[in-house]
């Protein structure tokens, strides 16, 4: 245990922000030595788009088991000043602790007690905080054929993650036409005006009893206050937990059209991550709560949940998926972010005796 602390300290004081493009090279770099003093291999090193990720594969036979994570944070440069690691009363903290970096010394502790390690490959990104643009066809390439895909993100205060809903971004452009907003307000097409309009009709996409969320979020609209605004934006995030309604929600969305005569409308973006559906973890979480039993650990839990992952691409594709397999916690991303430390070693172990067991039944 204290050489795992220790490993997430090593982790954790190495920054590394998603949109810092040094930093999350430079924070591959200590990974990678981390999981080399761990494993006993040094990983291959896949830059895309300038973003550094990391694989771990074990034999020379094809992937069986995917074992994935990140190491890019939320966090700027410079939050250690204010969140620095500690370890006081059972509890870890530091930015980045619990999303993810706990989860992947977890990773490395389980993966190194494996009796035999052929057939996993252990993938761990550089921008999943992004929304994985440069890693989601190298995810998606490893989980291919997989009997299973273990996510290392943390935990919903302890549980399992079983259903995670797809996520869909857009950025909806207007353009109107200026004028002068006291002398001749009538020969202006008022953007703003036409902006409220489909805000109104883009919330109203959201479907409560399917869990479907349209939400309006960033919004810029004009120049100055005696100006009619001639050009407004905003952003819009899509939540649904099948494919069916996100497909239901993008149709109407590129389908929108302006209400003011002369405005003009341009919908950017769509689905980014498919839902992440249940059925694709119910054996797995099976499987896994019956080990849990048998090394002594009480019953898993389970939760679905709104928030997105690297899950939900390998569940995407059809690869049985098992999220929330990390760190027990909470404050993702949040002042509050921390670890519980006593939850470290029999997730750990846990994560080795559902590996060694999906490795001997493929």
């Amino acid at each position: 245990m204290d050489q795992m602390i220790e490993d997430i300290r090593t982790l954790v004081t190495c920054e590394s922000p998603s949109d810092d493009l040094a930093a999350v090279a430079a924070s591959a770099d200590v990974v990678a030595q981390l999981g080399a003093e761990r494993l006993g291999s040094t990983p291959e090193y896949v830059v895309i788009d300038g973003r550094t990720h990391l694989r771990w594969q074990f034999g020379d036979g094809p992937n069986r088991a995917l074992v994935v994570g990140h190491h890019d944070t939320v966090w700027p440069l410079g939050s250690l000043a204010t969140h620095p690691f500690v370890v006081k009363d059972g509890i870890l903290r530091g930015p980045g602790c619990f999303d993810m970096k706990t989860g992947l010394v977890m990773a490395f502790h389980a993966i190194a007690a494996l009796p035999d390690r052929s057939g996993v490959t252990l993938l761990i990104t550089g921008d999943e905080e992004l929304g994985s643009p440069s890693s989601r066809a190298l995810i998606e390439a490893e989980a291919a054929g997989c009997v299973a895909a273990l996510v290392l993100e943390a935990s919903a205060e302890g549980a399992l993650k079983l259903e995670r809903k797809g996520v869909s971004n857009y950025e909806v452009r207007i353009t109107g036409r200026a004028s002068h907003a006291g002398l001749e307000p009538e020969l202006g097409v008022n953007a703003s005006i036409e902006a409220a309009h489909q805000v109104l009709a883009i919330s109203a996409l959201g479907d409560p009893e399917t869990g479907t969320t349209v939400t309006p979020t960033k919004l810029v609209s004009g120049t100055t206050r005696n100006t009619v605004p001639a050009a407004a934006s905003f952003l819009v995030d899509g939540r649904a937990r099948t494919v069916a309604e996100q497909l239901r929600v993008d149709e109407a969305m590129q389908s929108l059209a302006p209400v003011l005569p002369e405005a003009e409308i341009e919908v950017i973006g769509g689905p980014n991550r498919p839902p992440f559906e249940r059925k694709m973890a119910e054996d797995l979480f099976q499987q896994a709560s019956r080990i849990a039993l048998q090394l002594g650990q009480p019953a898993l839990r389970a939760i679905s949940v709104g928030g997105a992952s690297d899950g939900n691409f390998t569940a995407g594709i059809g690869t049985p998926t098992l999220d929330g397999l990390g760190a027990v916690g909470g404050g993702a991303h949040a002042a509050d972010e921390h670890v519980v430390v006593a939850e470290i070693a029999p997730r750990t172990a846990l994560l080795t005796a559902l590996m060694t067991e999906l490795l001997d039944q493929s």
